[in-house]
């Protein structure tokens, strides 16, 4: 049987000393038919670890509704397979710039402040999901035979509470739960987080972006013996929607991981590869220097500025941290698997068809509900998507502001049918005023959850009410429509299509909608990352497939065969303007003019040859009738932004 342990001043694999150089690479962000290739990349780069975390979230959207949480297991046996240690980090909560810190809303909508305490409903709903979830661990932890080496109790919990009976006994569950490798916490180098977050008896690890010996010195006044080791070594950093994009010099990154092992470290390099935020799970943060102010949705891509890049190529980073890390290993290192192909293309994808959101939402909506006051996506069992709120503006009266308190994230507005504006947070108060009796349509949009800070869990939709001057509108109707309803094979035949030269004689109600289009790929010989080509070229006048497969708890869930030599493609939306995509019934997430992100990414896997069918769900203003895919972003576009330290 092997044993990990923890030694006075490093790791121990049956009594020898060992040093973990880990990578990050999260399951969840990536298609599973391409974990074994990531997960090469990063045996490549020097690497003989991987860690991800587990998005509670992504698992049990809905209380007693658990999906596929045998993905973690089937990924931690890909690792093993690769010849790869690895580190789980369950949660419940996990950061990772994931829509609400991967808790799921109804325990964030039904515990509010509670969560991440010692608050005995909360631990209640925590322990009954590790006791689901945990089994896909244990019984891949190194003393049986597996990879798995270390487990992690919370997460950054310093920078959020300082309940120590919560911790304790967090981590006496997953002991009970069966976890025997050592257990450990990571927070940032500064006295308030690591009191708050560490335990006795548990590897306190740090989390930073340079300055490692500062770092460690910080972590030695806490934590006198044990292995020092960074568990997240920022080597990136993640981009906010209408922002610029954010990059890392790769020889300043490298410097910065040559300090940490000088210092005789174990490091796990967060992120190795960073994947896609699939199907609109990216989170949010609040500006600030406590993290409670304007508020910052995340993008798409998951890039990170990472050594993988998200289309799983090497980068100048990887090159320069596989010279590092050389010096580091036992043996010489194994080569580079092929680099992934892009579509050869360009192919135009012609939208044929529209659907107006009022169908969409007949069609795929949850019952519509009314009540005094606005209910919030907590209220209504809504996570990623949006909800319309109607409410009637008694009358006769004079024309006053109308806005809505409280608004999160983003609305759209209609007064008697005819669009008249749309509302943020910042900005929350129509720029016309109305004059009743009038009806009021408010199409709101989660633009994602913040994941970090103390806004965690912070409700959406309208929060506070409807206003007109300053009087509350009573009396609102509430329909949902969750992204997820778009998930189950089959489910798109119930919306009414015609064609879309309809939107353009629709008057505002053109501008939003479900639109949909086929491309045809004929595919060619080849393997998966080796050299080829495919033909490709847009079909309108193909009807929609039948049967395309919905994205399901992971995403490599769907079944579209792949085309042989093709392992992405990138998809554009020139002149449209906010909303999310499909490809053959997987979601790739959302885009928004606003940039920096231009090109969602399409794994290969969800490509087929033949028939295609793209799906574009537009929610603000939709361009001419068609999207554009090719070959992908180039690699290394060194755009520029702000450098993260």
């Amino acid at each position: 049987m092997t044993d990990f342990t923890v030694g006075d001043d490093c790791f121990r694999l049956d009594g020898k000393p060992v040093r973990l150089l880990s990578g990050a690479l999260h399951y969840f962000r990536v298609h599973e038919a391409q974990w074994e290739h990531r997960l090469a990349m990063l045996a490549a780069m020097g690497l003989n670890c991987v860690e991800t975390y587990v998005p509670w979230n992504l698992h049990e959207p809905r209380e007693g509704e658990v999906r596929d949480v045998g993905a973690l297991g089937r990924f931690l046996d890909a690792a093993g397979r690769a010849g790869l240690w690895a580190i789980v980090r369950p949660g419940p909560y996990i950061c990772a710039e994931w829509e609400n810190g991967g808790l799921p809303v109804w325990v964030t909508g039904r515990f509010g402040r509670r969560v991440r305490t010692r608050d005995a409903e909360y631990r209640a709903v925590v322990e009954r999901w590790f006791r689901e979830l945990l089994p896909q661990v244990v019984q891949r932890q190194v003393s049986r035979g597996g990879p798995v080496v270390l487990v992690q109790a919370e997460n950054e919990y310093g920078s959020y509470g300082s309940d120590a009976v919560y911790l304790e006994w967090l981590a006496g569950l997953l002991r009970q739960c069966g976890v025997t490798v050592p257990l450990f916490t990571s927070d940032g180098p500064e006295d308030h987080m690591l009191t708050g977050g560490s335990v006795p008896g548990l590897l306190a690890t740090a989390n930073f972006g340079s300055g490692a010996r500062e770092g460690f010195e910080v972590l030695r006044r806490h934590q006198p013996r044990g292995p020092l080791m960074c568990m997240e070594f920022w080597c990136g950093w993640f981009d906010h929607w209408g922002a610029a994009p954010v990059l890392r010099d790769p020889e300043q990154a490298a410097g910065a991981l040559r300090e940490i092992l000088e210092c005789g470290a174990s490091v796990n390099i967060y992120m190795a590869h960073g994947g896609t935020n699939f199907a609109g799970w990216a989170g949010a943060n609040r500006s600030g220097p406590h993290q409670d102010e304007s508020f910052q949705p995340t993008v798409t891509s998951y890039d990170y500025d990472a050594p993988v890049d998200e289309y799983g190529r090497a980068t100048e980073k990887f090159r320069l941290f596989r010279e590092v890390l050389e010096a580091y290993s036992e043996g010489p290192l194994p080569p580079l698997p092929p680099e992934p192909v892009g579509l050869a293309g360009p192919v135009r994808v012609e939208l044929a068809e529209w659907a107006g959101l009022g169908d969409v939402l007949e069609a795929l909506g949850d019952p519509e509900t009314e009540s005094g006051v606005p209910p919030t996506f907590e209220e209504l069992g809504v996570d990623r998507g949006l909800v319309r709120y109607r409410v009637a503006v008694p009358g006769p009266r004079q024309a006053y502001p109308l806005g809505a308190s409280g608004l999160r994230d983003r609305a759209v507005v209609y007064v008697d049918g005819v669009r008249a504006g749309v509302l943020t947070e910042e900005s929350g108060t129509l720029p016309e005023p109305v004059a009743g009796p009038a009806e009021v349509e408010l199409w709101v949009e989660s633009l994602g959850r913040v994941n970090y800070g103390p806004r965690l869990g912070e409700p959406k939709g309208v929060t506070g009410g409807v206003l007109h001057e300053r009087q509350y509108l009573h009396g609102v109707r509430a329909q949902g429509l969750r992204l997820d309803a778009f998930e189950a094979a089959g489910a798109v035949a119930a919306v009414a299509f015609g064609p879309v030269e309809a939107a353009a004689v629709a008057g505002d109600a053109g501008r939003t909608g479900l639109f949909r289009g086929t491309f045809t790929i004929e595919g060619t010989t080849g393997a998966s990352g080796a050299p080829g080509a495919s033909s490709v070229s847009g079909a309108p006048d193909v009807p929609g497939v039948p049967g395309a497969p919905g994205t399901s708890a992971a995403p490599g869930a769907s079944d579209a065969p792949g085309v042989p030599g093709v392992d992405h493609a990138g998809l554009e939306l020139p002149g449209w303007t906010r909303g999310f995509v499909w490809v053959n019934g997987f979601c790739l997430g959302r885009y928004w003019s606003v940039g920096p992100q231009r090109t969602l990414y399409v794994p290969g896997p969800v490509l087929r040859e033949g028939v295609n069918e793209v799906w574009v769900l537009e929610l603000e203003d939709a361009g001419e009738p068609r999207v554009e895919l090719g070959p992908g972003a180039p690699i290394g576009t060194d755009a520029p932004g702000v450098v993260q330290p």
